[in-house]
């Protein structure tokens, strides 16, 4: 070599080549990366859940409200909500009733004595938040208009329960606990074949989810479960939130936990309704969240707990497809999955070939 080739320093390309081999470049880029994870994150969740407004409160209206002060007492309420109520109007209060049951509307205004008089029948159950706001909204309303308001709350949230927020926590936990078992799968268990995979991604979330409902029914008392269809909707969740996880792990690699924590924490859970009711949250979330996993979990969820006997297939729908376009999506490049054994038995336990008699003999 050239005299003094050793001590040249390296050029700006070799440096960065070097860079490039070291383990300090995913290390950088995982440090912007947080950076900006933390500031999404946060902005997310503060801009979903910190100041909920309400923007379209469905709500049923049993009796004549255009007569008399019935008319204003509505326009009054729209105006203490900031807010426009979504009227629909219902022949019977048994049928309003039914519409609430059916999670179609939040609330029902039953004018009577020609509008001189209102019972306003709030659901705390399809809703605490916007059930809280009607509930100081309408006394208000009602002694500036001259309107008598009588305030009952018809399905109020469980005792154990009275923020209706543990519904959200139950599922936040499935969708967390469901990708990071899929993660833990693939750092531990590595050397699963597809099918095995997905087999085991079954079994932790059917177990996953009895613990669930075992935890905050039976030990804790926080809320009182259907059984079977709360422990199913928790293993469904969970089976989504691991396949989702897989199927981003499949096309792309060790940065899988970018699009799954955007897509599954960082929008859907936000976006789910769990925390603060869909009429409360920004337009665009409250439609989002409906068609993504958490959103599906809580929404059907919900229902089981506080609407049984009205279940909605639109949930399940919305669970069910993640979970088939996930699967169907690492069936189809599942020769692109960092996991997997191809070899017999002394290969997939990561052992050598002996080496042959007439290889050691010639040695």
């Amino acid at each position: 070599m050239p005299h003094g080739a050793h001590g040249r320093p390296p050029t700006r390309r070799e440096r960065w080549a070097s860079f490039k081999e070291s383990p300090f470049l995913p290390a950088s880029v995982l440090v912007l990366i947080l950076a900006a994870a933390a500031g999404l994150f946060a902005g997310s969740y503060t801009y979903s859940m910190a100041n909920p407004t309400p923007r379209h409160v469905p709500t049923a209206i049993v009796g004549s409200y255009e007569e008399g002060r019935g008319k204003a007492f509505l326009a009054e309420m729209e105006k203490a909500l900031d807010a426009s109520l979504k009227i629909h109007a219902y022949d019977s209060r048994a049928a309003a009733v039914r519409a609430v049951d059916d999670q179609k509307v939040f609330a029902i205004l039953d004018t009577r004595d020609n509008g001189r008089a209102v019972v306003l029948d709030v659901s705390g159950a399809s809703g605490a938040s916007v059930a809280e706001l009607l509930e100081q909204a309408a006394p208000a309303v009602g002694k500036a208009t001259g309107v008598a308001v009588t305030v009952r709350d018809i399905k109020p949230l469980q005792e154990g329960d009275p923020r209706g927020l543990a519904i959200f926590y139950i599922s936040l936990a499935a969708v967390i606990i469901g990708f990071i078992g899929a993660i833990q799968l693939s750092v531990h268990a590595r050397g699963l074949n597809p099918v095995e995979r997905i087999a085991f991604t079954a079994a932790y979330s059917l177990l996953g989810g009895f613990v669930i409902v075992v935890a905050v029914d039976w030990i804790l008392g926080a809320l009182k479960l259907p059984f079977v269809e709360s422990w199913l909707i928790l293993a469904l969740t969970m089976f989504t939130s691991g396949m989702v996880f897989t199927m981003f792990n499949t096309l792309f690699g060790r940065w899988a936990m970018l699009p799954t924590w955007g897509l599954m924490v960082m929008l859907g859970n936000p976006s789910s309704g769990g925390a603060v009711s869909w009429p409360l949250l920004p337009s665009p979330l409250g439609v989002i969240g409906r068609w993504l996993p958490p959103g599906g979990s809580v929404n059907a969820q919900h229902t089981a707990v506080y609407f049984a006997g009205h279940q909605h297939v639109f949930p399940f729908l919305v669970l069910t497809g993640w979970a088939l376009l996930s699967c169907a999506v690492f069936w189809t490049w599942r020769h692109r999955h960092p996991g997997g054994r191809t070899g017999g038995p002394s290969h997939a336990a990561g052992t050598p070939p002996p080496e042959s008699s007439t290889t050691g003999a010639a040695t």
